[in-house]
Order: C-alpha cells, then structure tokens, then sequence
C-alpha cells in the first residue's frame, strides 16, 4: 500500500509498472537497459474518494490519457530502483495535492469610498494629460 495520508491509501494492485529505455545519463548503459519507469494509474478504476479523483484529474493535465489513466514517466536517475521510488514519490505528492480542497471564493464588491478615489485618480490624471497637450497660441 502506497500511503498518501492518513484516511488514503493506494493499492500496489491498482499501479502498473512498465519500464522501458531511457534517454539522459547512463552512458552505453543506457543503451542497453531499461531503467525508465513508466507508471499507470487508472482513475476510473482507482479507490479514491470522489471529489480527489476529480481535482487530480484537473491537476494532471498532459500525464492523463483519454482512457483517464494516470501516466507518470521518471527517468532522473542511472537505476530502475531509484526511478521506480521516484515515480511513486511523484503520484503521491499530486495525490497529495488533490486532497486539499480550494477555498471557495466569495465574491465581494469595491467600497464606494474605493470607487470614488478611483474617479478622483482619474480625473487628476487626464488634468495633467490635459496640461501638457500643445497650446494654441492666437
């Protein structure tokens, strides 16, 4: 179980580990081992509560497929072992992300005091625009 908080938990058996060749350092090994990690999450699928699953898929943007699957690729590192922790280290963290519910924003109005020194800034303002314009001289 990958734990995310204390009330969310994800199952190994939902993650889908794939690992494939990697670009970046390694030198000729990199040429000759897979140390990337490719990890799939399938939301439709997944235990999480309702509202997470909904903010991750806003959250994930590029990483989710149309099949609403959760791919995360990391290859930072020379040795699938430190790839893989990295990958489950980075779907907890946006997991992480999605619990926290936004504040919803309540919407508020300008004081007329605001709004009157809004005025009176603009009026001052074309005075002055006003002044430097060229004077007809008759």
């Amino acid at each position: 179980m990958l734990r995310v908080t204390d009330a969310i938990s994800i199952d190994e058996r939902e993650l889908e580990e794939r690992f494939v060749r990697a670009s970046g350092p390694g030198g000729q090994n990199v040429n000759k081992v897979s140390t990337a990690v490719e990890l799939r999450f399938d939301l439709g699928a997944s235990s999480l509560p309702e509202g997470v699953r909904a903010r991750l898929v806003r959250l994930a943007g590029r990483r989710l497929s149309d099949d609403g699957i959760l791919v995360i690729r990391a290859d930072r590192f020379r040795t699938q072992e430190r790839n893989r922790e990295d990958a489950r280290e980075r779907l907890v963290e946006l997991v992480r992300q999605a619990t926290v519910v936004p504040k919803r924003r309540v919407p508020t109005r300008p004081p007329r005091a605001a709004k009157e020194r809004r005025r009176d800034d603009k009026k001052k303002r074309g005075r002055v625009k006003r002044l430097r314009g060229s004077r007809d001289v008759d």
